[in-house]
This record gives structure tokens, C-alpha cells and sequence, in this order.
């Protein structure tokens, strides 16, 4: 029988890409992201159990070009100058190891990078959080249920990576990328 398909690593990484078209404006984004040699497959969001963060680097020396690259990626495009346009990956690591994190992905306008960090690490957190049966109140800002998440001892780390930009003044496609790279 083959061994189940598990991620042991992930990087995490983002860019941005302007050009005429959308389509090219999203692969410049690739490029600007070191990940437009691959074909990238996009999955939901779950942190395997076991699974280290490395570095961006580190990550791209294990992968080949062509290779079939599982990643949550998100994305935004915009050709309306000046628009603000944003794309974040979230992460929210359990205490345990042998329990699986989450991953969350959010493409918006009119987001400030700031704003756009703390939702994505929001949005993960909360998912793991209600996984542990970690007890808090959605109504409360994220600053505090980040406390009550962490002094909870079952989440260690949340992270963020995110891409945001201005539509070209000129009303050229603008893409947002930010993904997390599943490695093998």
C-alpha cells in the first residue's frame, strides 16, 4: 500500500505582478513569489500533524521545476486604479504535534496590510480554536481572544503572510498573491 500523501514541511511566501492582462498580472505575482516553475495545486486548509515551517529558501531547493506543488493560495486582482487589493495566508499552530493546525486564505479591497494580518491569523486561530474546544467570545476583538488562545496552552503560534497593492494608476491588471508551499 502507498504512503498517504502528508506534508512534513511548509514555506510560506507572497508577490505581487502588474501587466495588461490579468492573467500575465497573476504570473508575475508567481514569479515576484519564486513559485511560478511549479503546478500548483490548491487545497484547503488544514496544517498536517508533524509539520515544520521552514524557510522560504529552503523550501524552493526541495521542489524541481514542473513539479506537482500542493499550496492554499489566495489571490486578488484589480485593473481599477488605486483600488487597494490584498491577499493573506493565515496559520495557526496546535501545542500538540499530533493534532493537526489550520490554515486560513482571504483575498479582499479596500484591506490595510495590518488589518488583512490580523484577520488571516484570526480566522486560523478561531477554526483551531473551536477544534480544541477552547473556550471565548467571538465578539471580543481578536487581540483579546489571542490572549485567551494562547494563555490556553493548546495554540503556540499564529503567523501571517500577506501581499497587498494599490491598483496601477495607469489601469494595468494588479494581482496579490500569498501562499503557503506544501513540501513533501
Amino acid at each position: 500500500m502507498e504512503e498517504p500523501l502528508v506534508p512534513k514541511e511548509v514555506f510560506f511566501t507572497h508577490g505581487l505582478g502588474k501587466h495588461v492582462t490579468r492573467l500575465q498580472s497573476f504570473e508575475l505575482a508567481l514569479r515576484d513569489a519564486g513559485i511560478e516553475i511549479y503546478n500548483l495545486v490548491r487545497v484547503s486548509s488544514i496544517f498536517p500533524p508533524f509539520c515544520k515551517v521552514i524557510s522560504k529558501k529552503r523550501g524552493l531547493s526541495k521542489l524541481q521545476a514542473g513539479q506537482i506543488v500542493h499550496c492554499v493560495l489566495a489571490e486578488s486582482s484589480t485593473n481599477e486604479p488605486s483600488r487597494l487589493i490584498g491577499a493573506g495566508i493565515g496559520l495557526a499552530v496546535p501545542a500538540s504535534g499530533e493534532q493537526y493546525g489550520y490554515i486560513s486564505e482571504h483575498h479582499d479591497c479596500g484591506m490595510t496590510e495590518s488589518r488583512m494580518r490580523d484577520l488571516v491569523e484570526d480566522m486560523a486561530a478561531t477554526m483551531l480554536a473551536t477544534t480544541l474546544g477552547i473556550e471565548f467570545d467571538i465578539d471580543k476583538a481578536y487581540d483579546e481572544r489571542k490572549k485567551i488562545y494562547h494563555m490556553s496552552g493548546k495554540i503556540i503560534r499564529t503567523r501571517s503572510e500577506v501581499q497587498t497593492a494599490e491598483g496601477d494608476k495607469k489601469g494595468l491588471w494588479t494581482t496579490t498573491i500569498a501562499a503557503a508551499v506544501f513540501v513533501k
